[in-house]
């Protein structure tokens, strides 16, 4: 064989290798081609439906609505009457409205059940009868049309604090010695859901992170301030006094006059009453030892005795919304906003049912739902509130 011979042979078997090539990609691709079509048929052309229940989920929500009051208020945390109400004012008065598939109502209903029983969004697709994305989309709907509706339901009653409490007026224990005092301050925390890297500003004094939640209350068990959002290791003096500082929050500050009751983890200033301290405060304390002699001890008592409504309201509040005892992964901004979202959903409730079994909490709870053992960061003693502080202890020991 010359080399011309040679060199065609070799040309000759390069091309058919070439070519054989060239049809095991073609047919790899082919086969990859059959495959993407065959899982995308499956998947979404010929797939085993799973939200295809008979009831659809408006027709539960009306079964509650209809039905034994029980349904509604076990599964929305309040009664039919009173859900009729909240529908109607977050349509008529902060734009909820229906959309092409879901009724507001239905809107709502997601979440309240997701507010009042913690309840992952798994579990209310199939309630409901919905995909993922859907309740998610109106949960968050609600939740930020209840947020906007805080700006009206978080403040107080009576704006200029003119009149006298009749929780105060009709007690011999408080009358008259604390006729100027308008509500209660406290804090309170909350669990959070937050990555790892930004885990530490957040930890609280239990050891998990916590949002520092501080609030005011009325003698009606009202919400009249809150301040949600505060990373769990802050001290509650800093949000105290960052709250009644600035402006642009809005705090309802007491007028001359006239003050708010708050623990010892707190500043004694104007507006703010303070029990004495390094005697006895909490109610539990005085129930093992009886209420004391010492002039100092008995305005202590008579004080935590007044000021376990707002640990009474925090009670309320957290034993209805289970959300605030096991708080999904939501961001960090969601979990503020559902605080806030179920103070404005506790007042609403206080102001439409009065009867509500949620708010005839065990006495015998308060006192001991918060207790603040912080010391204030700022040595904060105003003379004046010092002078109405021991006016007022002697007028509750007759003297």
């Amino acid at each position: 064989m010359d080399y011309d011979d040679y060199v065609n042979n070799s040309d000759d078997d390069y091309s058919d290798e070439h070519d054989d090539g060239e049809d095991d990609e073609i047919y790899e691709l082919v086969v990859a081609g059959c495959h993407a079509a065959v899982t995308y048929y499956t998947k979404y052309i010929d797939k085993q439906p799973c939200r295809n229940s008979e009831q659809t989920g408006f027709m539960w929500l009306l079964r509650c609505l209809t039905g034994n009051e029980s349904l509604c208020r076990e599964n929305f945390r309040m009664k039919p009457h009173v859900f009729s109400q909240l529908c109607n004012v977050l349509q008529h008065t902060y734009g909820l409205q229906h959309t092409k598939r879901i009724k507001l109502e239905e809107s709502v209903g997601i979440c309240l059940m997701i507010l009042g029983h913690g309840h992952c969004n798994r579990v209310v697709q199939e309630r409901f009868q919905h995909s993922g994305d859907t309740i998610h989309r109106h949960f968050h709907k609600v939740l930020k049309c209840l947020n906007i509706m805080s700006m009206d339901v978080l403040k107080p009653s009576d704006p200029t604090f003119s009149a006298i409490p009749t929780h105060i007026q009709n007690s011999q224990l408080y009358w008259p010695h604390f006729k100027d005092c308008i509500g209660a301050i406290d804090g309170t925390h909350i669990q959070v859901v937050i990555g790892e890297d930004k885990k530490i500003p957040y930890m609280g004094r239990k050891g998990v992170p916590t949002q520092n939640v501080m609030a005011a209350c009325d003698f009606d068990l009202l919400f009249t301030f809150v301040m949600a959002g505060w990373e769990g290791a802050a001290h509650d003096t800093r949000i105290f006094l960052d709250s009644i500082r600035k402006n642009s929050i809005n705090f309802p500050k007491p007028p001359p006059g006239k003050y708010y009751l708050v623990d010892a983890g707190y500043p004694l200033r104007i507006g703010y009453l303070t029990p004495y301290k390094g005697e006895k405060y909490h109610l539990p304390d005085f129930r093992r030892s009886g209420r004391g002699n010492k002039i100092e001890e008995r305005f202590n008592y008579v004080h935590s005795s007044l000021r376990s409504v707002i640990e009474r309201t925090f009670g309320v509040w957290k034993n209805r919304w289970r959300i605030l005892r096991q708080m999904p992964s939501y961001d960090i901004e969601d979990q503020r906003n559902i605080v806030v979202a179920t103070c404005v959903l506790h007042n609403f409730i206080r102001i439409h049912d009065r009867e509500d079994e949620g708010f005839k909490w065990d006495e015998s709870n308060a006192g001991e739902t918060h207790r603040n053992a912080q010391e204030n960061m700022e040595n904060i003693q105003d003379e004046e509130m010092k002078i109405i502080r021991d006016n007022i202890a002697r007028s509750i020991c007759g003297l």
